[in-house]
Order: C-alpha cells, then sequence, then structure tokens
C-alpha cells in the first residue's frame, strides 16, 4: 500500500507541477498535501518491512492504518478539493493530520523495550565441567 501511495504522490506531483487549475486551494497547500504524502508513503513501506520481523505487534498495524488513514483525510482530500472543487470531506482535514500524529506515536511505541519484570531472567553460564572457576 505504501508503494502505491507513493507513486500516487509521484503522479500527483507531475500533475501539480503541470497544471494550471487549482480551484480550491492554494499552490502551498496542495505542495504542503504532497509532501506529506511522499512521507507517509514512506513510513507505510516501513511499517509493512518492520512488520514482517514482527507480524503479532498491534501497534505496528495499528500506525499502519493510522498513516493510511492520515494520507486519504489528509492529503488526498487536500488534493480532491484543490482540482475537482470535492467540498464534502473538507471538515476530515485536521482528522487526517492526527491520524499522521497518531501513527508516529503508535510506530514508537511498538518499539518500546518491555519493563524489566517482563523480560525472562537471565541465568548465569555452567560452571566448567572440571570444576575451575578461573579464566
Amino acid at each position: 500500500m505504501g508503494a502505491l501511495m507513493a507513486a500516487l504522490s509521484v503522479i500527483a506531483s507531475a500533475y501539480a507541477s503541470h497544471g494550471n487549475s487549482l480551484i480550491g486551494s492554494s499552490a502551498a497547500m496542495v505542495q504542503a498535501s504532497l509532501n506529506l504524502l511522499q512521507f507517509h508513503s514512506i513510513g507505510l513501506i516501513l511499517v509493512g518491512i518492520l512488520g514482517q520481523s514482527r507480524p503479532s505487534e498491534k501497534r505496528l498495524l495499528a500506525a499502519g492504518v493510522l498513516f493510511l488513514l492520515g494520507c486519504l483525510m489528509f492529503s488526498i482530500n487536500i488534493l480532491m478539493r484543490a482540482w475537482y472543487d470535492v467540498q464534502t470531506f473538507r471538515s476530515l482535514v485536521p482528522w487526517g493530520g492526527t491520524c499522521f500524529i497518531l501513527g508516529w506515536l503508535a510506530f514508537a511505541l511498538a518499539y518500546v523495550r518491555k519493563s524489566p519484570q517482563t523480560s525472562p531472567q537471565l541465568k548465569p553460564p555452567p560452571a566448567s565441567e572440571s570444576g575451575d572457576q578461573t579464566h
């Protein structure tokens, strides 16, 4: 999904640089939308790669879902408003930004170490067979 979003961001960037039609937004807003779409596409790819080594990590899955929702509600929403004057989902833009923030927090929490009480106890190495304790 991240690679598809990245491809979409390149297509949209090309359209923005060659297209002359900005109906409902400024060029700066479109550029910010594209920057966040590209950045979070890479975040989605990273979540996918790291999720292969930790498939049961729910916070990593949550990060991916939040990044995807953020891309839809923020970036794509702004692009649709700028190019096609779609105003229906305008109120979702702040929620998309919130999804981006929560996604990065979930990503960080996925890699926070567990407390020492829950980690397995380390055992000292066994003594040599001769009983010699000198090294």
